[in-house]
């Protein structure tokens, strides 16, 4: 069945990994050079950061709740639990570091608190930066091998993918880097005019950037959650893969949903072939299901007869 495997969890795992040894030390080294600098934009940082480093642990309980078997209870398996938990990580990021930034850079505009000893800034910036860079690519090196399989270009797969852990850590890792940017560009400001106006003003925009980023990945979960179809290219090889079966005459309905990272529900009208008693025919329905879910991307089959009038899916 041409669907993208399960293959790409073990690389996820990976990603999300890299992304939390990099904004634990990263949270820390910003965290340090704030209370030293007395920055916004480094503070604001560090809360980015912070907030980060907690997502990165409900990413990593995403990923190994949507692995637990299927049972009793849940036939299609556990594969949504990652929309879920990756949901609180974003509403993590608006929380603890859009609020906290936002909140301390008004602050600042309304009580400045001038900073000093620009240079520590300046290095844990750099450092920081390199670090991000880390992780960033090897989130963006996984979407894009990804991205090929689907005739993707790197963005629309990051919106598309069914694995809500890897759009989340290339998100987070994007918004880091540009906001270093914006709290290197507002200590600057301050170092030069002697004014804490853009490093609160640069608190601001990060702060702003993170709220925009948890609202597209919270979006992305409720959508996930609520029932997401299959992309189109999908949908049409898979269609493809059941016309070319020698058991299947015509397919007349198809559906696809995806209910976990890499993982699809599988429901389609069948004509099948030849002119078989009804009981016969419930027997190969069954087995052809058993088929499909051989495929670790088909968590769950339902073949149903096609009505006789019914047209066939081009």
């Amino acid at each position: 069945m041409p669907i993208p495997s399960s293959g790409g969890d073990a690389e996820t795992l990976t990603t999300v990994i890299i992304a939390f040894a990099a904004n634990l030390l990263v949270a820390i080294a910003k965290s340090v050079a704030a209370l030293i600098t007395g920055s916004a934009s480094l503070l604001a940082e560090a809360a980015h950061s912070w907030a980060d480093t907690g997502n990165e642990i409900f990413l990593l309980v995403a990923n190994k709740r949507a692995k637990i078997p299927a049972d009793e209870d849940h036939p299609l398996g556990h594969g949504r639990e990652a929309y879920v938990w990756s949901m609180f990580a974003a509403l993590g990021l608006f929380a603890a570091g859009s609020a906290v930034s936002i909140t301390h850079g008004v602050s600042e505009l309304i009580d400045p608190t001038p900073a000093e000893n620009f240079t520590v800034g300046y290095i844990v910036l750099a450092i920081s930066f390199v670090l991000e860079g880390i992780s960033f690519l090897q989130s963006a090196r996984q979407a894009n091998g990804e991205a090929g399989k689907f005739d993707r270009d790197l963005l629309e797969h990051i919106l598309a993918t069914s694995d809500p852990t890897l759009r989340a850590v290339f998100a987070e890792d994007s918004a880091a880097l540009i906001g270093l940017v914006v709290a290197a560009a507002g200590l600057a400001a301050h170092q030069i005019t002697g004014s804490a106006a853009p490093d609160a003003i640069a608190s601001i925009v990060i702060g702003v950037l993170l709220g925009w980023v948890a609202f597209i990945l919270i979006n992305r979960n409720r959508r996930f959650l609520v029932g997401e179809v299959a992309d189109p290219r999908v949908r049409d090889s898979v269609l493809e893969s059941l016309q070319n079966m020698p058991e299947i005459a015509r397919v007349t309905y198809l559906r696809l949903e995806i209910v976990g990272p890499r993982q699809v529900s599988l429901i389609a009208d069948v004509d099948l072939t030849g002119d078989d008693q009804e009981s016969r025919l419930a027997v190969r329905l069954r087995a052809l299901e058993a088929r499909l879910t051989e495929t670790p991307a088909v968590v769950g089959a339902v073949l149903s007869l096609s009505a006789p009038d019914e047209p066939s899916l081009a």
